[in-house]
């Protein structure tokens, strides 16, 4: 593929999120720590006003507002919305192409370690996870092709892709895991500046894929109000096989809800506080194996 010219490091898209929004601060600052002699990087926050709020969002989820329909509405005027379209000039200066790669930084409740989600199976992503998750055990690889048309920011480009990290409760910060974030961005910009200079060996190697193929959500009664909580053996269980047959929820009058699915399945994003607004109580994965 062509050389990576310019990256966008991107974090507080949602407010609440305080990894992504004091790394970005501190790539701000202190931009030697994000520069690499190939290519240019740029630190950006995204909802301004969120963080400024502490709040996820404030009119709508910024993260669902970059859909090519959406950005070319002039009559869409939330914040979200015309915070969206500022985004997208700014990863793509006028005279200037879109930048090639997008590094989109949340943070999870729940136990996600360091994963990257991608929305495609494009090889040099591929290549990119295997190497990242050869050298650390706290990363998994996650793919959503289903968020194509979602709206998120990563599907602005074709190397666009998000770091999730977890578990951080919301408006907290985790020292160990913002250590261990700011590591894994330093090696991403590493290996980009490696594929540049030719330095990178692309030998096949294997990479265990999560798929997404669907979500579940609470019980919930016919008013709409949550029955059950996730089960205790469950919970923090992300990238852990479920089972037919294992416990999934837990009623408040203290009865087990099973997993009823044909087969076994590997659930993330397990109990994330933010998609209770969302219907959610998990996603389902496949897992998957692939020389790439």
């Amino acid at each position: 593929m062509s050389q990576i010219q310019r990256v966008a490091i991107v974090g507080g898209n949602h407010g609440n999120e305080l990894t992504g929004v004091h790394l970005v601060k501190k790539f701000q600052q202190y931009p030697n720590l994000i520069n690499r002699s190939s290519f240019e990087t740029l630190a950006l926050l995204g909802n301004l006003k969120a963080i400024e709020e502490s709040k996820r969002y404030i009119d709508k989820d910024l993260n669902r507002c970059f859909t090519n329909q959406g950005l070319q509405n002039p009559q869409l005027s939330s914040y979200e919305d015309t915070r969206a379209k500022a985004i997208q000039q700014i990863l793509q200066p006028q005279n200037q192409p879109f930048v090639d790669a997008i590094i989109d930084l949340h943070s999870t409740t729940a136990n996600m370690g360091l994963s990257l989600i991608l929305s495609d199976t494009h090889p040099f992503l591929l290549r990119l996870a295997a190497y990242l998750s050869s050298r650390s055990p706290l990363v998994k690889v996650c793919i959503n092709q289903q968020s194509k048309e979602s709206g998120f920011l990563r599907s602005l480009c074709e190397l666009g892709f998000v770091i999730e990290v977890g578990a951080v409760a919301q408006n907290v910060l985790n020292a160990e895991l913002f250590e261990k974030t700011e590591q894994l961005i330093y090696t991403i910009l590493d290996y980009f500046e490696g594929c540049n200079q030719g330095n990178i060996l692309q030998e096949n190697s294997q990479l265990i894929l999560y798929k997404y193929i669907g979500t579940i959500d609470y019980p919930r009664s016919e008013r709409g109000e949550i029955q059950a909580m996730i089960h205790p053996q469950l919970q923090f269980r992300d990238y852990e096989p479920l089972n037919p047959g294992d416990p999934m929820f837990l009623t408040f009058e203290g009865k087990n809800i099973f997993y009823e699915g044909a087969s076994t399945v590997y659930p993330i994003f397990i109990n994330e506080a933010a998609y209770y607004e969302k219907g959610i109580a998990m996603y389902l994965t496949q897992k998957q194996q692939q020389v790439v």
